[in-house]
């Protein structure tokens, strides 16, 4: 019952009051170089990596620190070490202005940026020290993502480095209004998160929503934008995602323009959308690089390959085993002959075969790619050939099995096909009891959870719960961009309006 409880209820996550989170003390730099140094050694257990140089600038005793695991030795000597040899007059400003160093008085808030990659310059007898941004970059090229491939369109793909993904965002959308504000999240991994949007845009109850989330995470690990995805998330146990993952700038666009919050996370080339509805999962970028026709026909296909996953195993277990009647005459006696000697239940050969195709997915994901492949094609073939010659699943449930794989593997959202292929069996179970009824009642449970679940205050299956005909002119079909003259209502957005009409724009000329 807690399980049922937990999927129909939503989350109340934002009226819990803000947590506390403990801040370390701040220390004030030594005026002695040796006392910060051993500072720095004794807060870093002394770890062989740390590395300390002594450099010469006239008048002044100093030393600098940096871990050579995370510094790139070239910047050091053209960040560091060339501004200092080029600077004989012992003029100090002009060698801090020529490092780009930054000043700071808390040797705590020093030994965080020490482990990201920055020297640390200390000077006998000052307050505070010099901070230089040293770190190595090895970031791999921007590229197509291998999970979401267009046939059209942009082919630029998110990368780990959050930099880089938001230069990639900032180059299509040069506004003033684009804010991204930043977070450190992880008592033990300080990990660099942000939340990316438009201010003239975006509901600020939605912004402060997403902020009050992130600030409320209060946990060691945060290394990736999947775990602060379940920190934040409405229902945990719901089997749908309520966060949309996408690796396309093109993608992220489109909804910040629309008035969404993008999450972006050092380490991490998934972008996390949020809110979202049900029906953004089934759409693609392709949806809109074709013509309007050609992209309603690719979405609505996508769209009943929902039920086609979902419902047809257990339509066919409901016929073999229960409703027969319902069978054309033409196709009775094939289906009796392909069925009569099976020893076992419609349900256990669907059950054999859907779990068989799993494993030869997941076979495929984790070995070498050409092997892989391999596998999945030979061990369909001769697995799929073995059983039925062997009597033990019928040529029918072989059909049927095969088409729900291919209905399951159309859907653009990875996270969104994993869930489609887990909610098959619940109903397969019921259809195997209660024949049709089973497969009915299966079908209202998960539209109930549909129409009550939320992502963000926003209902996860609107336009249609609650009914909103505007926007289904960008739900199970594309309208032509011409006549999308407003903004989806689902995130609230503060303007609505798109586009203005040519009577709109003469008067604004004139």
């Amino acid at each position: 019952m807690g399980l049922l409880t937990n999927m129909f209820t939503n989350n109340r996550r934002k009226s819990r009051p803000m947590l506390k989170k403990s801040v370390l003390t701040p220390q004030p730099v030594f005026p002695s170089v040796q006392e910060n140094i051993q500072f720095m050694q004794e807060a870093l257990f002394h770890t062989d990596d740390l590395l300390r140089q002594t450099v010469s600038i006239p008048g002044h005793t100093s030393e600098f620190l940096f871990m050579y695991t995370m510094c790139d030795q070239s910047k050091i000597r053209e960040e560091i070490l060339k501004p200092i040899l080029d600077n004989r007059d012992g003029d100090l400003e002009g060698i801090l202005i020529s490092m780009r160093a930054n000043r700071y008085d808390d040797l705590e808030k020093v030994i965080d940026l020490l482990v990201k990659g920055y020297a640390v310059l200390f000077i006998e007898g000052m307050e505070e020290c010099f901070v230089i941004e040293v770190k190595s970059s090895h970031v791999r090229s921007v590229t197509e993502p291998n999970n979401e491939k267009t046939v059209e369109g942009s082919h630029e793909g998110f990368v780990e480095s959050i930099i880089i993904n938001l230069q990639l965002v900032r180059k299509h959308i040069e506004n003033r209004n684009l804010v991204v504000k930043r977070y450190k999240l992880g008592n033990e991994t300080k990990s660099e998160a942000v939340i990316v949007y438009l201010q003239n845009l975006a509901n600020p109850k939605l912004i402060n929503e997403v902020d009050c989330r992130i600030q409320n995470i209060d946990a060691d690990n945060i290394s990736s934008a999947e775990i602060i995805e379940e920190y934040i998330e409405d229902k945990s146990f719901s089997p749908f995602p309520q966060l949309l993952h996408t690796e396309r700038p093109d993608r992220v666009i489109g909804n910040l323009l629309e008035g969404r919050v993008v999450l972006l996370a050092e380490g991490s080339s998934t972008a996390l959308i949020m809110p979202v509805t049900f029906f953004a999962f089934y759409q693609s970028p392709d949806d809109y690089s074709f013509r309007s026709l050609q992209g309603s026909f690719l979405r609505f296909i996508r769209l009943f390959s929902f039920v086609i996953s979902i419902g047809l195993p257990a339509y066919y277990i409901a016929v073999v085993s229960f409703h027969y009647e319902v069978i054309p005459q033409d196709l009775l006696l094939p289906i009796k002959r392909s069925v009569e000697h099976i020893p076992y239940p419609p349900i256990l050969e669907a059950l054999f075969l859907e779990l068989t195709i799993e494993l030869l997915r997941e076979a495929g994901i984790r070995l070498p790619g050409p092997v892989g492949q391999t596998i999945g094609i030979v061990g369909g073939l001769v697995i799929g050939d073995a059983v039925v010659k062997a009597g033990m699943v019928s040529n029918a449930m072989i059909i049927v099995v095969a088409l729900t794989a291919i209905a399951s593997f159309v859907v653009p959202s990875h996270e969104m096909s994993a869930s489609v292929r887990m909610l098959r069996f619940p109903v397969m179970v019921a259809a195997s009891l209660f024949g049709f009824f089973g497969i009915v009642y299966s079908v209202i449970i998960i539209l109930i959870h549909l129409c009550i679940l939320e992502s963000f205050g926003t209902p996860y299956f609107a336009p249609v719960a609650p009914l909103r005909l505007k926007d289904w002119k960008d739900t199970i079909i594309r309208f032509p961009q011409w006549m999308m003259k407003q903004r989806s209502n689902d995130p609230a957005p503060q303007k609505l309006d798109l586009q203005r009409s040519s009577g709109e724009e003469r008067q604004g000329n004139e």
